[in-house]
């Protein structure tokens, strides 16, 4: 059943029923706008570089802002393509592939280590057992010999740079691995997160936030005593996009009869407060308060909601809508990034992919002048101006997955594409 209803009502609708969480959202917000409070120092756990602005975790990430970690590293954009074991390698100023690296089964993400020293390949060779991480030099832009590890879909690390983390998706696990030699550290068992992907990290180091894409569900982890402190089952919208129409109307929606979304990609606020949790089946981005492990909003973005990337400022966050709520989608669908106001939480922009496309994991450029994103079903990558939404696109691979825009600004990777602190 369709319920036959314009952009503006949808979203009307998806909000009210969201109710009290949206007002909640708003009284919180109020609370803690007090002028003239000093925002009190946070203390980290130990190992982790400190916060030097409470208010912006993103503050050591601006374009002024360069390790000398990555002196000498190439400017170079790569592109895992999930079908084609390989990487395309992309020159940023000349728009063109100037390399394809040959890696393993199943590239899904290019990772930058901790110590912004390694670009990971995490190759998880889907339904077996020869998933391995493949480490390229971002000097030379040249990849070196693949290390065998178990189910590797996604790698984070470890606020303090101890550990790195492999998400072994198919395993319902976290492995903690020695982040130079790989050697297994220990494991936690996450047994109700069917589909453990993403994480983000507590703005003191002291927890994370893992989306469970088979369960509708989020997973907290504490870090320092290896456990799962709870899972949250994130809250559906009465309303969403209608797939059906959307090559010929957008903006059409219908009932939403899912009885559980599909979390993706989880990213903290610039304070600390909330984490947003896009949704492919809910169509837009949870907000959750990660302290108290509880919802307190839902902010509706378009069809197929996916990846997250917070703007070079720290102001906004890009969200990428794949055009589907398929995991395995067509060509040319109702792609388009959208613009979130971090402060409002509000949807301030909207960026449609021109005849269509599958926006899907990516990172925003280190002047913060263009938002890289993989066409996850149309064998390209599109590059978005952040000023005016404008779209280019590069061919590479088959079915470019988790590209990162490498050297970035910052001082240390907590990785996945580049979560930069």
């Amino acid at each position: 059943m369709k319920a036959l209803l314009p952009f503006l009502t949808a979203c009307t609708v998806m909000v009210a029923s969201a109710g009290s969480r949206q007002e909640a959202s708003a009284s919180v917000q109020a609370q803690g706008a007090t002028a003239g409070a000093t925002p009190s120092a946070i203390r980290t756990v130990p190992g982790m570089p400190p916060v030097p602005d409470p208010q912006n975790l993103y503050s050591e990430t601006t374009p002024n802002h360069w390790s000398a970690a990555v002196k000498g590293h190439l400017e170079r954009v790569y592109v895992p393509n999930l079908r084609g074991k390989s990487v395309s390698v992309i020159d940023p100023k000349t728009m063109k592939v100037v390399d394809t690296l040959r890696v393993d089964k199943g590239p899904q993400h290019v990772v930058p280590s901790w110590d912004l020293s390694t670009l990971w390949v995490a190759n998880n060779a889907e339904r077996s057992n020869k998933g391995s991480l493949t480490p390229i030099d971002p000097r030379t832009a040249r990849a070196g010999k693949s290390v065998p590890v178990d189910d590797p879909y996604n790698v984070y690390f470890t606020p303090d740079g101890t550990s790195l983390i492999v998400v072994a998706e198919g395993r319902r696990r976290l492995d903690f691995r020695d982040p130079k030699t790989l050697a297994l550290q220990y494991s936690i068992d996450t047994p109700k997160c069917g589909g453990i992907n993403h994480g983000d990290f507590s703005i003191d180091g002291r927890f994370a936030l893992f989306t469970c894409e088979f369960d509708g569900t989020v997973a907290k982890i504490d870090l320092a005593r290896r456990v799962v402190l709870g899972y949250l089952k994130l809250k559906m919208p009465t309303v969403r996009y209608s797939e059906s129409m959307a090559a010929r109307n957008p903006l059409e929606t219908e009932v939403c009869t899912s009885t559980k979304g599909m979390p993706q990609d989880i990213r903290i606020s610039p304070d600390g407060k909330r984490f947003f949790v896009a949704d492919m089946d809910a169509d837009g981005v949870h907000v959750l308060d990660g302290d108290a492990l509880t919802e307190v909003g839902f902010i509706p973005t378009g069809l197929g909601a996916h990846g997250l990337y917070p703007s070079r400022d720290g102001k906004r966050l890009y969200v990428a809508n794949r055009g589907t709520h398929r995991i395995h989608g067509t060509k040319k669908g109702a792609g388009k990034v959208s613009v979130i106001d971090f402060a409002t939480q509000t949807v301030v922009a909207q960026w449609p992919v021109p005849g269509g496309g599958s926006p899907d994991m990516g990172n925003v450029s280190a002047d913060g002048k263009w938002l890289w994103l993989s066409g996850r079903f149309d064998d390209v990558v599109y590059r978005f101006d952040t000023a005016t939404g404008s779209v280019a696109k590069v061919r590479v691979g088959a079915e470019p997955h988790g590209l990162t825009v490498w050297p970035q600004p910052g001082r240390y990777s907590l990785g996945h594409t580049g979560n930069m602190r």
